[in-house]
């Protein structure tokens, strides 16, 4: 296999820098449509509160006999999901965006749901559901920003590691408390 010589004009990457300097960190080699990248930021930023809130929620709803280590697992994860709503606002800003906070249209910017879930089960079941629609949502934000941001790629590549980890915490425990017997609320047929 023939080696592609590295090739930079450092002179023009020079001018250029110096060409819209108001810019920060977008220059004229960003290849991303921005406001779509920014817009996509917004809604993993609106996914990444409904994830915080709900597993802050979650934490101190958590009842039962194996209340306390699932408890512990919620708050865990809730401040990890914080900390992506953190990253995901830095690279917002980077971009010369407004991160959005506003919380009128936070679920309809999110691509998660916010459901409570009624007993200790039910709970980890829905935030299994929510971690496995921001990693599959994830994974296309990934697919669609490919070479042409590589940084903003790399930030939510970094979160969908983090989710796909919480998914498997959560199943691991839904198998485990199964295992212990953890009775879930009885259905009422309808």
């Amino acid at each position: 296999m023939a080696t592609k010589p590295f090739l930079m004009d450092i002179q023009t990457i020079r001018k250029r820098a110096r060409e819209h300097i108001e810019k920060g960190a977008v220059t004229e080699g960003y290849k991303a449509d921005r406001d779509t990248v920014i817009k996509l930021l917004n809604e993993a930023l609106a996914t990444e509160i409904v994830c915080t809130l709900r597993y802050k929620r979650h934490y101190y709803m958590a009842s039962g006999i194996h209340a306390k280590g699932v408890a512990a697992e919620f708050l865990e994860h809730a401040r990890e999901e914080e900390q992506h709503a953190d990253m995901l606002a830095r690279r917002i800003t980077q971009l010369d965006g407004a991160p959005n906070f506003n919380p009128d249209g936070l679920l309809t910017r999110s691509h998660s749901d916010y459901v409570e879930g009624g007993d200790l089960v039910d709970m980890i079941k829905e935030d299994l559901v929510a971690e496995r629609i921001a990693i599959d949502s994830y994974r296309d934000i990934v697919h669609y920003l490919g070479h042409d941001d590589p940084t903003s790629r790399r930030v939510v590549e970094e979160i969908l590691a983090k989710e796909e980890e919480h998914a498997e915490d959560l199943s691991t425990l839904l198998e485990e408390l199964g295992k212990k017997g953890e009775p879930a609320k009885p259905r009422t047929h309808h």
